[in-house]
């Protein structure tokens, strides 16, 4: 994954109190050190800490393609907290991904998923439960052969998983037949590669764009949102999708209020928006020549 998906020098901060920060997470990067990482400089996890200058606690994870959310804790008393809210399901997560096809406008897969890349096969690995919420917020038509089709046909999807098995998303949305587009593993190069080339998207297009839960202090309900990276936010106005564009803000969920734009402290003063918009179902075609 290329350095210029994430090569500003410091990481976007949506929220900060006492207790915790939550971040935005571009696309590409490693939350921290792990057997994969050999040859990479830059992690979540050091840049935060180095940015912030005090340790901080992982609490939860993203794959390494996905940006979005990510909440840390500043202390040990509060990480060991929020690791249990998360272990709980007391979160909602809610994402978004640009997929092949039209997809379902509502769709819920009940499907548990083993382990891909365990210690032993995959199918010795125990089937875990599995659980995500499927929605057809808006598609798209491309006058393009794409594959084997005159046209191509596209969806934006959200998803809200009520499990966290690695790949969740992606292999559920697979097991849908509409992969996400540029996922390597679970998708099809022919249309990750048009991505690519055509509408400049370098990565894998899913975002988690919101994270709600439970303040480990106060017990409000605190909401968490990221606006997407430069490409997928370009691809979502390029559609003519960019009303599902979210921004980057937060708010207490639990009282009405506007939400807050991102801030280095826990202070009210934003005026931006989290997306609230979740019905929009416009089918736009789209001349792909370059």
């Amino acid at each position: 994954m290329s350095d210029c998906l994430f090569n500003a020098s410091t990481l976007e901060v949506i929220y900060q109190d006492e207790s915790l920060v939550a971040v935005v997470k571009p696309p590409g990067m490693l939350v921290h050190r792990t057997a994969l990482s050999r040859g990479e400089t830059r992690f979540v996890l050091q840049t935060l800490r180095d940015q912030l200058g005090r340790h901080v606690y992982p609490v939860h994870r993203l794959d390494r393609p996905t940006g979005g959310v990510l909440l840390f804790a500043l202390d040990s008393e509060t990480a060991a907290a929020l690791t249990e809210t998360f272990t709980r399901q007391r979160t909602t997560k809610r994402y978004l991904a640009v997929v092949r096809g039209w997809g379902p406008e509502a769709l819920t897969v009940d499907a548990p998923l083993r382990e891909e890349d365990g210690t032993r096969p995959k199918a010795e690995m125990p089937a875990q439960p599995a659980v995500t919420h499927l929605k057809r917020l808006a598609t798209v038509e491309i006058d393009a052969a794409v594959d084997r089709y005159p046209r191509s046909r596209y969806s934006l999807m959200e998803a809200t998983p009520e499990t966290g098995r690695r790949h969740q998303i992606r292999r559920h949305l697979a097991r849908a037949a509409h992969p996400i587009i540029g996922d390597a593993k679970h998708g099809k190069g022919i249309h990750n590669r048009y991505f690519r080339d055509h509408f400049d998207c370098p990565h894998l297009l899913l975002a988690a764009v919101e994270l709600t839960l439970p303040h480990p202090v106060s017990g409000r309900s605190l909401s968490l949102s990221a606006a997407c990276d430069a490409h997928f936010a370009a691809l979502l106005a390029r559609f003519g999708w960019q009303t599902h564009a979210p921004a980057s803000g937060w708010c207490w969920a639990d009282e009405a209020e506007t939400p807050n734009a991102p801030a280095a402290s826990h202070a009210h003063g934003g005026t931006q928006a989290l997306d609230a918009t979740h019905t929009f179902d416009a089918t736009h075609t789209f001349d792909a020549t370059p």
